[in-house]
Protein backbone atom coordinates (compact mmCIF):
# COMPACT_ATOMS: atom_id res chain seq x y z
CA UNK A 1 0.00 0.00 0.00
CA UNK A 2 1.37 3.33 -0.93
CA UNK A 3 2.38 5.55 1.95
CA UNK A 4 0.65 3.60 4.73
CA UNK A 5 3.04 2.38 7.39
CA UNK A 6 0.45 0.06 8.92
CA UNK A 7 -1.73 -2.06 6.72
CA UNK A 8 -5.42 -2.59 7.53
CA UNK A 9 -6.52 -6.08 8.57
CA UNK A 10 -9.95 -7.42 7.61
CA UNK A 11 -11.92 -10.36 8.96
CA UNK A 12 -13.28 -12.99 6.55
CA UNK A 13 -16.76 -11.86 7.56
CA UNK A 14 -15.97 -8.36 6.28
CA UNK A 15 -14.38 -9.67 3.07
CA UNK A 16 -17.42 -11.88 2.37
CA UNK A 17 -19.71 -8.81 2.40
CA UNK A 18 -17.96 -7.36 -0.67
CA UNK A 19 -19.27 -9.87 -3.16
CA UNK A 20 -21.03 -7.93 -5.92
CA UNK A 21 -20.41 -5.40 -8.67
CA UNK A 22 -20.99 -2.47 -6.31
CA UNK A 23 -18.12 -3.56 -4.04
CA UNK A 24 -15.91 -6.45 -5.11
CA UNK A 25 -13.05 -7.67 -2.93
CA UNK A 26 -10.82 -10.67 -3.57
CA UNK A 27 -8.21 -12.36 -1.41
CA UNK A 28 -5.04 -13.74 -3.00
CA UNK A 29 -2.32 -15.15 -0.75
CA UNK A 30 -4.07 -13.59 2.28
CA UNK A 31 -3.92 -10.09 0.75
CA UNK A 32 -7.21 -8.23 0.25
CA UNK A 33 -7.77 -6.43 -3.06
CA UNK A 34 -10.64 -4.07 -3.89
CA UNK A 35 -11.06 -4.68 -7.63
CA UNK A 36 -14.42 -2.92 -8.03
CA UNK A 37 -12.97 -0.29 -10.38
CA UNK A 38 -10.97 -2.91 -12.32
CA UNK A 39 -13.93 -5.12 -13.30
CA UNK A 40 -14.55 -3.54 -16.71
CA UNK A 41 -10.83 -3.64 -17.57
CA UNK A 42 -10.18 -7.24 -16.52
CA UNK A 43 -9.04 -9.20 -19.61
CA UNK A 44 -10.98 -12.28 -18.48
CA UNK A 45 -14.22 -10.33 -18.09
CA UNK A 46 -16.28 -9.16 -15.15
CA UNK A 47 -17.88 -12.59 -14.64
CA UNK A 48 -14.57 -14.15 -13.66
CA UNK A 49 -14.09 -11.60 -10.88
CA UNK A 50 -17.72 -11.81 -9.75
CA UNK A 51 -17.36 -15.59 -9.39
CA UNK A 52 -14.52 -15.04 -6.91
CA UNK A 53 -16.01 -12.02 -5.12
CA UNK A 54 -15.65 -12.02 -1.36
CA UNK A 55 -13.64 -15.26 -1.33
CA UNK A 56 -10.13 -16.61 -1.26
CA UNK A 57 -9.18 -16.51 -4.95
CA UNK A 58 -5.62 -17.72 -4.62
CA UNK A 59 -6.17 -21.01 -6.45
CA UNK A 60 -8.01 -19.41 -9.35
CA UNK A 61 -5.48 -16.59 -9.60
CA UNK A 62 -2.55 -19.00 -9.73
CA UNK A 63 -4.30 -21.46 -12.08
CA UNK A 64 -4.62 -18.76 -14.73
CA UNK A 65 -0.90 -18.01 -14.56
CA UNK A 66 -0.99 -14.23 -14.29
CA UNK A 67 2.01 -12.38 -15.70
CA UNK A 68 4.49 -10.39 -13.60
CA UNK A 69 2.87 -7.23 -14.99
CA UNK A 70 -0.57 -8.38 -13.79
CA UNK A 71 0.85 -9.15 -10.36
CA UNK A 72 2.44 -5.71 -10.21
CA UNK A 73 -0.83 -4.07 -11.30
CA UNK A 74 -2.70 -5.95 -8.55
CA UNK A 75 -0.68 -4.08 -5.94
CA UNK A 76 -2.47 -0.85 -6.85
CA UNK A 77 -5.75 -2.48 -5.71
CA UNK A 78 -4.34 -3.83 -2.44
CA UNK A 79 -6.25 -2.58 0.61
CA UNK A 80 -5.00 -4.86 3.39
CA UNK A 81 -4.72 -8.42 4.64
CA UNK A 82 -7.07 -10.95 6.21
CA UNK A 83 -6.88 -11.50 9.95
CA UNK A 84 -6.92 -15.29 9.61
CA UNK A 85 -4.98 -17.04 6.81
CA UNK A 86 -7.13 -18.88 4.28
CA UNK A 87 -5.51 -22.20 5.15
CA UNK A 88 -6.95 -22.00 8.66
CA UNK A 89 -10.29 -20.48 7.64
CA UNK A 90 -13.30 -22.67 8.34
CA UNK A 91 -16.00 -22.19 5.69
CA UNK A 92 -19.30 -20.94 7.09
CA UNK A 93 -21.38 -22.34 4.22
CA UNK A 94 -20.92 -24.49 1.15
CA UNK A 95 -20.67 -22.78 -2.20
CA UNK A 96 -21.32 -24.40 -5.59
CA UNK A 97 -17.54 -24.87 -5.96
CA UNK A 98 -17.29 -26.91 -2.76
CA UNK A 99 -20.49 -28.81 -3.47
CA UNK A 100 -19.40 -29.70 -6.98
CA UNK A 101 -22.66 -28.35 -8.41
CA UNK A 102 -23.15 -26.76 -11.80
CA UNK A 103 -21.51 -23.36 -11.96
CA UNK A 104 -18.39 -24.56 -10.19
CA UNK A 105 -15.05 -23.48 -11.59
CA UNK A 106 -14.59 -26.95 -13.19
CA UNK A 107 -17.78 -26.92 -15.28
CA UNK A 108 -16.84 -24.90 -18.40
CA UNK A 109 -13.29 -26.21 -18.83
CA UNK A 110 -14.59 -29.78 -18.55
CA UNK A 111 -17.43 -29.08 -20.97
CA UNK A 112 -15.07 -27.59 -23.56
CA UNK A 113 -12.65 -30.50 -23.21
CA UNK A 114 -15.43 -33.04 -23.74
CA UNK A 115 -16.72 -31.09 -26.73
CA UNK A 116 -13.25 -31.03 -28.30
CA UNK A 117 -12.86 -34.79 -27.83
CA UNK A 118 -16.25 -35.43 -29.47
CA UNK A 119 -15.49 -33.17 -32.44
CA UNK A 120 -11.99 -34.64 -32.89
CA UNK A 121 -13.30 -38.22 -32.83
CA UNK A 122 -16.01 -37.34 -35.37
CA UNK A 123 -13.45 -35.91 -37.79
CA UNK A 124 -11.09 -38.83 -37.22
CA UNK A 125 -13.80 -41.42 -37.94
CA UNK A 126 -15.21 -39.63 -41.00
CA UNK A 127 -12.17 -38.12 -42.68
CA UNK A 128 -9.05 -40.05 -41.68
CA UNK A 129 -10.21 -43.62 -42.37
Amino acid sequence: MSGDSEEKTFSWEEVNKHNNSESLWLVVHDIVYDVTKFMEEHPGGEEVLLEQAGKDSTGSFEDVGHSPDAREMAESYRIGTVSQPASSKVPTKLTPDTQGGEGGSWFWPAFILILLVVVASYFYRNYVN
